[in-house]
């Protein structure tokens, strides 16, 4: 396994032609989409009725979750964006098309299904601490009449896309049938498809261009414990998902890239202080497919898509990346490289 310097393959040049070729690329994203809401308060008492704490809420915010973060991240770094998912006929369906209306995204592409809640992830906050969390959704899987026009409305995305992304959080919005039919589509176009997978799916997306799991993920579907200083584990379970590249999340310990000729390469974390890890994985999928879209290689990608995790888990809750930001980022690294290096320590 190599492990490069970080930035260490990509030179400036490099990030801001990329980055000018994204702002015209057009990237879909297909999954589950989410609303996540902040309720932030005080408290400085118990209840009567439970030994819980009562929160005096002060402050109530809603962003983007889940497949809608994907497409707002996609925005932030300067694509269109088609986003393809189910909301329910409720509030919160209605503040999902509120908060992508706000972020320049269109919602034509969501299909409103009448009885099944707007998946809804409400965090209760006080003294900077999480109290409790309340999830609202169905994880059934989309069939029938509303699994047609879903499919309809994917499908109709991909006309003049330049790369799809599958953001799969267990809700329901990625059947298996949906999932071989884009993936068939995307590649008939050639079209780099990156995944994003969790644990029912999680050997359905053959074909995939890069399959992206975290370590827990990729764990609990293989059944065992990856061993990284193993070198033949990794390839030999890129093997067994049948896509081109798995590019395996490891938290504060960055990444590893395993490409198509099972080539193994760690790219550290460039984290420097971790606030908030919500939402660091829709940043990942969202670099690595805009990347790809304006034509990075797949190493570029994942390079790009690590400084853009760094940066986004030091902001609060789920949030997005600029390429401005990236670009400070690289800056701020080559000039720490440029110091060691002349005083003899690199």
């Amino acid at each position: 396994m190599t492990a490069p310097t970080p930035g260490s393959t990509l030179s400036r040049e490099r990030m801001e032609d990329l980055t000018r070729r994204a702002a015209g690329r057009r990237v879909v994203v297909v999954g589950d989409v989410m609303l996540d809401r902040y309720l932030r308060g005080d408290t400085d008492r118990l209840s009567p009725e439970a030994p819980v704490p009562v929160v005096t809420v002060r402050e109530a915010h809603a962003a983007l979750g889940g497949a809608a973060n994907v497409a707002a991240n996609v925005v932030a770094i300067g694509a269109t964006c088609a986003l393809v998912g189910v909301v329910g006929d409720d509030n919160h369906g209605r503040a999902i098309r509120g908060e992508l209306a706000a972020h320049r995204l269109d919602d034509r592409y969501l299909l409103t299904v009448a009885g099944r809640p707007t998946t809804t992830k409400t965090r209760v906050m006080a003294r900077g601490q999480q109290i409790v969390r309340i999830d609202e959704e169905v994880e059934t899987l989309l069939e029938g009449e509303e699994l047609g026009r879903l499919s309809r409305l994917a499908l109709d995305a991909l006309d003049g896309a330049d790369a799809l992304l599958l953001e799969d959080y267990n809700k329901g919005a990625l059947p298996p049938a949906l999932i071989h039919s884009l993936i068939s589509a995307a590649r008939g176009r050639g079209l780099p498809v990156v995944v994003d997978p969790k644990f029912r799916q999680f050997f359905e997306y053959r074909g995939a261009t890069v399959f992206k799991p975290n370590r827990r993920e990729l764990e609990a579907a293989l059944g065992a414990q990856v061993n990284l200083a193993h070198t033949n584990a990794l390839p030999e379970a890129l093997s067994r998902l049948q896509a081109d590249n798995l590019l395996l999340t490891l938290g504060a310990d960055g990444m590893v890239l395993v490409t198509k000729d099972h080539a193994v390469t760690h790219i550290p974390s460039l984290a420097r202080e971790v606030f908030d890890v919500s939402g660091a994985g829709d940043t990942v999928t969202a670099w690595v497919g805009t990347m790809l879209a304006a034509g990075a290689s797949v190493r570029e990608a994942a390079a790009l898509a690590n400084y853009a995790a760094g940066i986004e888990v030091g902001k609060a809750g789920v949030a997005t990346v600029s390429p401005a930001e990236v670009l400070a980022v690289h800056e701020n690294v080559h000039d720490q490289i440029g110091r060691l290096r002349r005083g003899g320590l690199l």
